[in-house]
């Protein structure tokens, strides 16, 4: 009954504390964008226009539009700089396969960086930009940061965002995200972590929390890449430490289970017309070829990290 308690009030929307500004270092504006359009090929009757670039975007991994009009952005600043890859500390190796949970990992940093450890894994910061074309012009024209205090050296890469019904979901390890606006200032004023344990390992870049979708069961729908999860949930431990998987969970993060296994970093989900689903999944940078999944319930498509 304890635990219940405690894990109700572990998941209480909370007013998000007010860290100082992020302020990332960010490229001056260049004209690549404008110069890249006469090179793309669309069918006839279409048309590719720039619609935003730097400064009101910067790094974007990805994007979801949201019911005003705008665009949400998750931008990256971790990657390679707090986010790391297992094929630049082969030396880890060992301490990575034997890691259990996110605290695992985190405790390896803190041994291998040191006194380096700030600096290395908790410096920067992932975030989140609303970006708006307010006068209708059919080009972006401001932007407000809507979340950015995303900057542990447990956090990943900010890898999917999905707004619904006045809420935003937010995939960011370890932890699957709700946020809201309560008073349409373009900015989160209220945060809660629906579930966390996801990146036992570090594994290779990229191999995040992804793929949000909502299902034609009404559930919320998310993949996670084989660096793999160990979440604590109200009916116990949802375990999945060896290889990438699809999950699925009500829309408040209850009832999370594992919905299927042996993927390798399973990226975006999409439901056909009759609910079926799939993914695309990367390929091992080892001459094999990536893979179209039809993800069935239960299924295990084989891969596996360790």
């Amino acid at each position: 009954m304890l635990a219940a308690s405690l894990l109700a009030l572990a998941q209480a929307p909370v007013a998000p504390t007010a860290p100082a500004p992020y302020e990332p270092a960010i490229a001056p504006a260049s004209d690549e964008a404008l110069s890249v359009l006469p090179r793309l090929q669309v069918p006839a009757g279409f048309q590719v226009s720039l619609w935003a670039a730097e400064p009101l975007l910067a790094n974007p991994v990805a994007i979801a539009p949201e019911p005003g009009g705008g665009v949400f952005v998750c931008e990256t600043f971790r990657h390679s700089k707090g986010v790391t890859d297992i094929r630049d500390h082969m030396d880890w190796l060992d301490e990575d396969l034997a890691s259990r949970t996110v605290e695992d990992r985190v405790a390896m940093f803190r041994r291998h960086a040191g006194e380096r450890f700030h600096a290395e894994f908790e410096t920067e910061r992932e975030r989140i930009r609303l970006v708006r074309d307010a006068d209708g012009d059919g080009l972006a024209d401001g932007a407000t940061v809507f979340a950015d205090d995303f900057g542990t050296a447990a956090t990943g890469l900010g890898a999917s965002v999905l707004p619904w019904k006045g809420e935003l979901f937010y995939t960011c390890i370890p932890d699957l995200w709700s946020l809201r606006d309560r008073d349409g200032d373009g900015r989160a004023d209220e945060r809660q972590v629906l579930s966390t344990g996801y990146g036992l390992h570090v594994a290779l870049i990229g191999h995040d929390l992804h793929g949000l979708r909502i299902g034609p069961d009404g559930k919320l729908y998310f993949s996670c890449g084989d660096r793999a999860l160990a979440v604590q949930t109200e009916r116990g431990l949802v375990d999945n430490s060896r290889c990438g998987a699809v999950l699925r969970c009500d829309l408040d993060g209850r009832n999370l289970e594992v919905f299927a296994t042996g993927l390798r970093n399973p990226q975006d989900l999409v439901f056909d017309a009759y609910g079926n689903l799939f993914t695309g999944d990367n390929n091992s940078d080892g001459g094999d070829s990536a893979r179209w999944v039809h993800v069935v319930e239960g299924g295990d498509s084989g891969w596996r990290y360790s």
